[in-house]
């Protein structure tokens, strides 16, 4: 990274929090909240999972594995907004907004990619159930899941190690909640065009390309539900899928607004509203989603629940 034109103790200034001192309390005990949510609601995830062996299956283990994305995900960015909507001086040196871009966007690009090989897991199961066992290895799922890491740091600090080479102009205010990649490209004083477009090479890569994945997945899934006689036959495939089907639309849909539209047609306030749909709704709704449309976690959280209680009165 070319750290010439840069202090590393240069501060950038966060100017979308609230200034009143009730806005402030009211939004540091309403994220605090959802926090809290997000964090109990993925962890009893993964601790159902873990402990209730019908679920040792490729399905639950990338389930398992983007429940502890999702707590990495939101505690990169989560406490310093916190922290952030109590004090007076909302500032981030250059080092400190780098490296929390860095892990945002690394931990968001594997969320990506973990969807994608729950797509894939989805489309052996339905579309070659007899193989599925021979295909869907813990070696191949442990494989996808190391892939999918790796692929999202590189991604990430590639891209970070981009914007951060750029010259910042004068301007030290970032119109956001925290360091994320459109509201600093906006600091940049450099040739906005050409920068833009690397921007979107990498943006496309972590994004596009997971989801295209996902696409040709769900639609060869569609094809061969299509083709079963029975009704409730089809109505079980889809069901099997409807979830995840769900947390892509939401996760890509945010994402997409927010990384794959031209910098000219970016809008402050938008990008803060849906940095907070991608950051505090999205990892709050995929345990909901997971927990309503599947009985077999419910269940298993209702025993995990049930276990923990009886053991606290015994």
């Amino acid at each position: 990274m070319k750290w010439e034109n840069h202090s590393v103790m240069m501060e950038f200034t966060f100017l979308a929090y609230p200034s009143c001192p009730e806005l402030r309390a009211l939004s540091f005990l309403g994220v605090t909240l959802v926090y809290a949510l997000i964090i109990t609601g993925n962890v009893l995830i993964m601790v159902a999972i873990r402990s209730e062996a019908h679920l040792h299956t490729p399905m639950y283990y990338f389930l398992g594995s983007l429940s502890g994305v999702e707590i990495c995900y939101t505690a990169v960015v989560v406490p310093h907004i916190l922290a952030n909507t109590l004090q007076t001086q909302k500032t981030i040196t250059l080092l400190g907004c780098a490296t929390q871009m860095a892990f945002f966007i690394g931990l968001g690009s594997i969320d990506c990619f973990i969807l994608a090989a729950m797509a894939y897991d989805r489309y052996v199961a339905v579309c070659r159930p007899l193989q599925y066992p021979l295909i869907m290895t813990l070696t191949l799922c442990v494989c996808l899941a190391m892939a999918s890491v790796v692929i999202g740091f590189f991604l990430s600090l590639q891209l970070v190690a981009f914007i951060f080479s750029l010259p910042f102009c004068h301007a030290r205010g970032i119109e956001h909640f925290f360091c994320d990649v459109p509201p600093v490209m906006r600091l940049m004083c450099a040739n906005s065009h050409t920068h833009e477009q690397s921007v979107l090479v990498a943006a496309t890569l972590a994004i596009a390309v997971p989801f295209f994945l996902i696409t040709t997945s769900y639609a060869f899934i569609v094809a061969a539900v299509l083709r079963i006689q029975s009704a409730v036959g089809r109505c079980r495939a889809f069901s099997t899928c409807s979830s995840h089907l769900t947390v892509v639309l939401l996760q890509y849909g945010c994402c997409a607004f927010t990384y794959l539209c031209p910098n000219s047609s970016y809008s402050a306030k938008q990008g803060q509203l849906l940095s907070l749909v991608y950051t505090l709704g999205t990892p709050l709704l995929n345990p909901l989603i997971y927990t309503l449309r599947n009985s077999e976690v419910k269940g298993a959280l209702g025993r995990v629940l049930t276990r923990n209680y009886l053991s606290h009165k015994s």
